[in-house]
């Protein structure tokens, strides 16, 4: 534990706890909710919009349901949708990165164009329009995100390709016959892997408040089942009279945001501090 700390200081520590709590959580949903039913989406109407009391720590829904419960199921979807956004974004643009580093000339140029229309939109935008043309739905909202992500490791992965193609290890394998796909899954891949993983520590909180974003404009995982940014969108109607409704799962979109944030940060000072350490 405290070689952890050490590694990651004490705001990357409480981060990693805090990422692996809301992990937990999204495990044991079924068995940590105080009511799965209406974690599930079953409505309970004698008990709609009460207040935080003992009953229902956060209050309850305009259906009656527990708000704990729904946030508690919402962590499945919420943290599903980032890790999957993050991994569709690193497969479309890893090897797109790979491709123009590595052989440069008129593939590098015609790739980086191709990410630079991308590029030329804001994010959320483009999403938003994605998500428009694809309808609503878990896996649309999740392909809308993605769309608008890959580019940016494209650039990140063709820029440590970039360093690593002239060094000698790669240049003595060029050398040697071994074919450019072995060269490239086996001497350039697997240097490339840091940079991308703490790029995509970063990126998990804004790509799951991008997918809350959609949810909350009705583009992303359809009622009844527990959505954090569709929560929110529910409870602005009933704004500020059931403050509770919108504000418990705002609140914990920025906690679990914020957590991703800080451990990404965390991982890429460790980064900065081994590469200066061996430099």
């Amino acid at each position: 534990m405290k070689k952890l700390v050490h590694r990651l200081g004490i705001p990357g520590s409480i981060a990693l706890a805090i990422v692996t709590l809301f992990v937990l959580v999204a495990i044991l949903a079924p068995w940590i909710a105080p009511y799965p039913l209406q974690g599930a989406g079953a409505p309970n109407v004698i008990a709609k919009l009460q207040p935080p009391s003992a009953s229902y720590w956060l209050g309850t829904d305009h259906l009656g349901r527990d708000i704990l419960s729904r946030i508690i199921y919402g962590t499945r979807v919420s943290l599903t949708n980032g890790l999957l956004i993050v991994a569709f974004s690193l497969l479309i643009g890893l090897p797109v990165g790979l491709a123009a580093g590595y052989f440069g000339g008129w593939i590098d140029e015609a790739l980086m164009r191709g990410t630079d229309v991308f590029l030329a939109f804001p994010a959320l935008l483009l999403a938003v329009l994605m998500a428009a043309a694809l309808g609503p739905g878990f896996l649309n909202s999740i392909i809308a995100v993605a769309v608008t992500w890959w580019p940016w490791y494209a650039r990140l992965a063709r820029a440590e390709v970039l360093v690593l193609r002239g060094q000698p290890y790669v240049e003595a394998a060029r050398l040697s016959g071994v074919s450019h796909p072995r060269i490239i899954i086996r001497h350039i891949l697997p240097a490339t892997g840091r940079p991308l993983t703490v790029q995509a520590a970063l990126d998990v909180g804004p790509a799951l408040l991008t997918a809350a974003a959609l949810s909350f404009l009705g583009l992303g995982i359809l009622p009844p089942t527990a959505d954090w940014g569709q929560m929110v969108d529910a409870g602005r109607k009933f704004f500020p009279a059931r403050w509770w409704y919108s504000a418990m799962p705002g609140m914990t979109i920025f906690i679990i945001a914020l957590a991703f944030s800080v451990l990404g940060d965390a991982l890429r000072d460790r980064k900065g501090g081994a590469s200066r350490a061996s430099a």
